[in-house]
């Protein structure tokens, strides 16, 4: 019995950890994108609406990301060119209401992730991105006292490969994205 006993916890202590899932902090979590106005300047913007999950299992190094960024939370600090943009010469939120980015590859150095690969929905069409990750970190939140991730990742996408192309090139086609986000784990006990 004793014996039993001693193996059942050898297999517990050696099992793989599971894959935890954290819910994206819709205060701490922002889509920014830039573009070269007319040669002149570097224009930005940014998604405040974000919502979504991460799931990482360290240790099998893999995860996934789901992420739903509503258009409507454009924001590039001009209500009109706000408006402009979410017309149907641009992202034409009225039909494309949401921008989806899904991933089920993930890959580590170590323990840190250094790429997403996944695919992004935008303007009603779908195409694989690779997100950098420039920093990754996680540990217990300070304030909420709940298990917490948080990352930086980049990437260039060319707008006219999702049927924005207007105006190129006065407005540059490429578009630098800069994706902040921070997740706390799903369902934990906030104290």
């Amino acid at each position: 019995m004793k014996t039993t006993i001693a193996l059942l916890l050898l297999a517990a202590a050696a099992a793989p950890a599971w894959a935890e899932t954290y819910e994206i902090d819709r205060t701490h979590t922002f889509a920014n994108f830039d573009w070269m106005h007319l040669g002149y300047s570097h224009h930005s913007g940014k998604f405040t609406d974000t919502k979504g999950t991460v799931t990482l299992d360290a240790a099998r190094k893999t995860g996934s990301v789901d992420v739903t960024i509503q258009v409507a939370s454009m924001d590039t600090g001009v209500p009109k060119l706000d408006q402009h943009l979410q017309g149907p010469e641009f992202f034409d939120a009225a039909k494309y209401p949401v921008i989806t980015f899904k991933s089920g590859k993930l890959d580590f150095d170590g323990d840190k992730v250094k790429s997403v690969t996944g695919d992004l929905t935008l303007h009603g069409v779908t195409k694989p991105v690779t997100l950098k990750v420039t920093h990754f970190a996680c540990m217990d939140h300070p304030m909420l006292k709940v298990p917490a991730c948080g990352a930086d990742a980049v990437a260039s996408i060319k707008r006219s490969d999702f049927g924005m192309g207007g105006y190129v090139p006065a407005i540059s086609d490429e578009i630098a994205l800069r994706i902040e986000i921070e997740a706390q784990k799903a369902g934990a006990a906030k104290k």
